[in-house]
């Protein structure tokens, strides 16, 4: 589990790692308001950024998938930017991205109007899943999971 380090969602799938017994990475960012390391980050995995790009850059370069949850500027910040790459085909790997909470996202977002005005092609609205179901988010990434990335004959990349 990789999160950004910080409180609320981040902090509760840092603790449902932890609760399992599993390892998990925080990768906190020095802001001056609100962003603090929560306590449920491995010790040895939690890290600490001043920028940006270089946080985002561990994200996507550790990831197999992303959720993306309600959030603000920062959150818009790393949807976007994953979305460019991979659209462009810059990340090299397949990545599944849910977008958790479909109502905050179709009234945050109106990408069909990014279609509509040429910016974006219309396949580019395939490349996330819209969620308001952990069954239905888990069986999304478990499926994609399973076909890019677990090495079985005649699958995987």
């Amino acid at each position: 589990m990789c999160t950004g380090g910080g409180p609320g969602i981040m902090e509760a799938a840092n603790r449902g790692a932890a609760d399992a017994k599993g390892h998990n990475i925080g990768l906190n960012i020095s802001l001056p308001f609100e962003q603090h390391e929560n306590p449920y980050i491995t010790r040895e995995l939690a890290f600490d950024f001043h920028y940006f790009f270089m946080r985002k850059f561990w994200f996507s370069y550790l990831a197999k998938a992303m959720i993306v949850f309600p959030g603000g500027y920062g959150t818009l910040d790393e949807f976007f930017e994953l979305m460019t790459l991979v659209s462009t085909r810059k990340m090299g790997k397949a990545m599944p991205v849910v977008l958790y909470g479909t109502e905050y996202w179709n009234e945050i977002l109106n990408l069909d109007a990014m279609v509509k005005y040429g910016t974006i092609s219309p396949s580019d609205l395939e490349l996330f899943h819209c969620s308001d179901s952990v069954d239905d988010a888990l069986e999304f990434l478990t499926g994609k999971l399973s076909e890019y990335h677990i090495d079985t004959p005649g699958g995987g990349m």
